[in-house]
């Protein structure tokens, strides 16, 4: 029984090493060398998890050797262009104005159906509104708009709005996070004063309360209280 806790936890902490040297990347972002490891590791982890007759360090060493390996390639990927594009691909444009780039959709395999679907799920249904769409190394597609179709701006419309900055979370799900209260500068008088001005009589009833840079607060009651 200990000797199945030991391996597995073992082993699956050295999985979460191996995810976490990729950086925090989804699985459709993974370039083809991440995507390559990621599928072996999980094989090979799980053998010696089930076999008790292998030895943990048979398990171990090929792993360890992929992320020594996995490192070694982003390292070489950095500092050569052309390894990088022959390990990782280049981005390919298979919309240039309006019009599909038919080479290039045959090159990367890329069918009109893929295209359409993509192009929908960026806002887009009419190709010709694209400047440009760029199918990414990591199978994502970038689009660009024709700048007549581009939303107008504040800048563009002569405006110069406040910048909010980023939101920090005061209180989360009924308790008080207390350093982001002080990183803001603030404190308890000033939580208080905003519970009365929103009807709450306690923290315990907020599910959330955040307040950016410019001093606007953002208050949600936590669900059936009031």
């Amino acid at each position: 029984m200990f000797i199945a806790l030991f391996r597995t936890v073992t082993l699956y902490l050295l999985i979460i090493l191996g995810i976490r040297l990729m950086g925090k990347r989804q699985v459709g972002e993974l370039e083809p060398s991440e995507l390559v490891f990621t599928l072996l590791i999980a094989d090979l982890a799980a053998v010696p998890m089930q076999d008790f007759g292998i030895p943990l360090i048979t398990g171990v060493i090929p792993i360890v050797t992929l992320l020594c390996l996995t490192l070694l390639i982003s390292l070489l990927t950095a500092r050569s262009i052309r390894l990088r594009a022959l390990l990782c691909g280049v981005p390919s444009i298979v919309v240039r104005d309006g019009r599909v780039c038919q080479e290039a959709m045959r090159k990367n395999r890329f069918t009109l159906d893929e295209l359409a679907e993509e192009l929908r799920c960026q806002g887009v249904a009419d190709v010709e509104k694209v400047k440009y769409a760029i199918l990414e190394t990591n199978g994502q597609l970038t689009v660009l708009l024709k700048a007549a179709e581009q939303p107008l701006t504040a800048a563009q419309a002569g405006l110069d709005p406040a910048d909010g900055g980023l939101p920090v979370l005061i209180v989360s799900d009924g308790r008080l996070l207390a350093d982001n209260l002080r990183r803001r500068g603030l404190d308890g008088n000033w939580l208080d004063k905003q519970l009365r001005q929103n009807k709450v009589k306690s923290v315990r009833e907020v599910f959330a309360l955040w307040v950016d840079e410019q001093g606007q607060v953002s208050l949600a009651k936590k669900e059936g209280r009031g």
